[in-house]
């Protein structure tokens, strides 16, 4: 019931936006296409899936009175690339990790102001290893290789260095980077199960975890939730000032798109599980693999961002941002400011 009232709101939201827009009371509603790039797919990226397989954010511009709105979903992936693309003007909207997004944010204050629209999935990431003798990210040596998919800025590596300041100072918070690779979660999981001396270690996400556990030389050592100390944002919806404010309408739609996208992932994750497979099915993933994945517990779809403020406040420390906001809500555009976030 809160969902669907949410959802109501932001629909809500749109039409009373649009119509302001339309009474020249505001900045005009004037987008007819939306450009959303897929990012790198996979379950933290399933409510894009949705959003266009049920042509969500026409829906509600409908609703608002945008019948003329458009949405071109663009096969693009990978922060850097999406960031360019989102600051060049070719695409409105990214969908990345706290961390680049927390990165983008504080290079673009004052300027292109880029902000969260809202989160769009929260779920823990996994390290997982087929070495015996580990036990802990303490054992590492130079012989063990940990696949991540960006060395020093990704989710995984922000979380082993946010590991090691709090274990031995924030000195030494970089003292596990040398031991990472780069390696797409694909790739890492073919050379984890392959037996190779590639990587032994792989710190990964669902549905690619799943895979991984079902042999029984990998062990988890450790997650994401356990570092962080709760559910955390795995992917999150951002934009300009100026498209927010330029289109009301059209922003205040894909808001309301993502809260019903994530509704029906949670009410039917089969149905979710078929979107993603047929969006994917070169991944090698069955729907039984994913509807499994979408029904564990540790992951959830939300637009609510969690512990988002930890990682930029660990990223400040560290001397990857020069700004530190003072809440959560500095990082995301107020529509989203009521949901009990962090």
């Amino acid at each position: 019931m809160h969902s669907r009232r949410r959802i109501a709101g932001f629909a809500l939201l749109a039409v009373t936006l649009a119509s302001i827009a339309g009474c020249g009371g505001g900045s005009s509603s004037s987008a007819t296409e939306v450009r959303i790039p897929l990012g790198a797919g996979g379950v933290g990226f399933l409510p894009l899936f949705v959003m266009r397989d049920r042509q969500l954010i026409e829906k509600h511009a409908r609703a608002a009175g945008l019948t003329d709105l458009t949405v071109r979903w663009i096969d693009l992936g990978g922060p850097a690339v999406m960031n360019d693309a989102l600051l060049s003007g070719s695409v409105d909207f990214i969908a990345a990790g706290p961390p680049a997004f927390i990165t983008l944010w504080d290079r673009t204050r004052g300027s292109a102001d880029v902000r969260g629209v809202a989160a769009m999935s929260s779920l823990p990431m996994y390290l997982n290893t087929t070495n015996a003798a580990l036990a802990s990210l303490d054992d590492l040596t130079q012989t063990d290789k940990i696949a991540v998919t960006a060395v020093k800025v990704s989710i995984p590596s922000i979380n082993m260095q946010m590991y090691a300041a709090q274990r031995y100072g924030a000195a030494e918070a970089f003292r596990f980077d040398r031991y990472t690779v780069t390696m797409t979660h694909a790739d890492a999981l073919i050379a984890l199960l392959s037996g190779g001396n590639q990587i032994n270690a792989h710190f990964t996400s669902p549905p690619f975890h799943q895979r991984e556990i079902k042999d029984p030389r990998v062990r988890t050592l450790l997650n994401t939730d356990d570092i962080m100390g709760g559910a955390t944002t795995f992917t999150m919806l951002s934009t300009t000032a100026r498209f927010r404010e330029a289109n009301p309408g059209a922003y205040a739609a894909v808001l309301a798109a993502l809260e019903e996208a994530n509704e029906l992932i949670r009410n039917d994750p089969r149905a979710a599980a078929e979107i993603l497979f047929a969006a994917e099915s070169a991944a090698g993933f069955s729907v039984e693999e994913l509807v499994e994945v979408l029904r564990d517990p540790d992951i959830h779809f939300t637009t609510t961002p969690e512990n988002t403020l930890k990682y930029a406040e660990f990223m400040r420390t560290i001397g990857s941002i020069e700004t530190q906001p003072s809440s959560w809500r500095d990082l995301f555009f107020p529509e989203i400011h009521d949901a009990p976030g962090s």
